[in-house]
């Protein structure tokens, strides 16, 4: 099925060559995108269990190996100019790729309800606004700009971006003054100790099921370069920036979101303007994100997928909000061996070139890869050590050792026929 002439976001196809963006716009869209609510619980966990020379250590040597991560895919689709799930098609098969982009899509449309809740309730808490209200105002507009799509992205990334990271650094410096200093800061030792592989497990894990969606957004960059060079300083620059605002919340507060330590400084409305600019930053991103992998499935444009998502998301906001937040974090240990299989694919099985997607010929499924994100699944649930680097690693391993014997049985088949 051809792309509908209505779309500008190449859900079903390769982005052109007229509708690659710069730097500046990628630059835009990659840090609205890593500056996550839930990277700042996790640097609270962090500055709560590690000293602050330890809590460095880890965020930067976690963002590093995210940051690798992440940069693999950007190559990938800067290359291409395909999204995560028509990547997917020529690992897993045509077919074979609806159970990536299943997973990557379900898990984004349930952050999106989890991000509208962490949304509408600390604001109902205190302003006494009605609780329902603010998750339909927060549906719609979050909904609004995933609908209208990358230039609208875009374009709150323009905004968003510079308000939270001058707003999240001056409420930072402010709590620092609170503890009496940076030199009283660093002097806190922790209650109960994290190890340093607990510590990068948390800032691993916390967004690598968004590094895995790097593609959807990278593809529209104009060059390779640009796009890897967005991508690195996205996740060291905003997830950086967001685990640092935890840690410093967690540990002069004892609340690691900037917009709850805003209200703690009594800042009510920059609080609500920071909240509302991060989470719709993240959110928007996301239910984008969700609609290319069902667009993929179901074929469908993607903008009609983006309003179906939304309302799903909107209106089982506070119920996954309740019940859900274990379950997706289980989901997100399924979504890196997906990016490892990928990366196994493209760099060492295909050498580094896929044929155009127009003229691919693929498999309907491809059982290898397929075995290959069950290995890593398996390897990140079972074994000791970084599940995410666990996931990685067998994952990869399984599909390149997988296909380079497949390779060399084709092979033999071909000399001797």
């Amino acid at each position: 099925m051809k792309e509908p002439s209505a779309s500008h976001d190449y859900e079903l196809s390769t982005v052109p060559a007229h509708a690659r963006r710069g730097f500046f716009v990628m630059f835009s869209v990659m840090v609205s995108f890593t500056l996550f609510s839930a990277s700042m619980w996790a640097g609270g966990t962090l500055g709560q269990g590690l000293s602050m020379t330890q809590f460095i250590i880890a965020v930067l040597l976690g963002n590093a190996l995210l940051a690798a991560y992440a940069s693999a895919l950007a190559i990938m689709s800067s290359r291409t100019g395909l999204s995560t799930h028509l990547i997917s098609r020529y690992a897993f098969g045509v077919r074979g790729s609806w159970l990536p982009s299943f997973l990557l899509g379900g898990t984004q449309v349930g952050w999106f309800g989890v991000g509208i809740a962490m949304f509408a309730l600390p604001i109902h808490a205190a302003t006494g606004i009605n609780n329902y209200l603010l998750i339909v105002i927060g549906g719609i507009l979050m909904t609004s700009t995933a609908y209208l799509g990358f230039k609208a992205l875009a374009i709150l990334g323009f905004f968003a971006v510079p308000s939270i990271v001058v707003l999240g650094v001056w409420s930072m410096g402010v709590a620092v003054d609170t503890a009496g200093g940076l030199g009283a800061l660093m002097e806190i030792e922790p209650v109960e100790r994290l190890s340093m592989a607990t510590a990068l497990t948390v800032c691993i894990g916390s967004f690598i099921s968004g590094a895995t969606l790097t593609p959807d957004f990278v593809r529209f960059a104009r060059t390779t370069r640009i796009g890897v060079i967005a991508t690195v300083i996205a996740f060291f620059l905003g997830n950086s920036l967001m685990f640092s605002i935890g840690a410093v919340g967690a540990l002069v507060y004892g609340e690691a979101d900037v917009s709850q330590v805003l209200f703690a400084q009594g800042l009510i409305v920059l609080a609500i303007l920071v909240l509302g600019l991060n989470i719709w930053t993240t959110n928007d991103n996301a239910l984008y994100a969700a609609s290319l992998g069902f667009a993929n499935i179901t074929r469908y444009p993607k903008r009609y997928l983006v309003l179906f998502n939304g309302a799903v998301g909107t209106l089982l906001s506070v119920w996954l909000y309740d019940n859900f937040v274990g379950w997706l974090t289980f989901l997100s240990s399924a979504l890196p061996p997906i990016g490892a299989v990928l990366i196994s694919d493209y760099f060492i099985l295909a050498r580094g070139r896929y044929p155009a997607l127009e003229h691919a010929k693929m498999k309907d499924v491809h059982w290898m890869a397929i075995v290959s994100w069950a290995i890593g699944c398996a390897a990140a649930n079972l074994l000791p050590g970084i599940p995410p680097l666990n996931a990685i690693i067998f994952a990869l391993a399984a599909h390149t050792a997988g296909g380079l014997a497949l390779n060399r049985i084709l092979e033999r088949r071909s000399s001797s026929a």
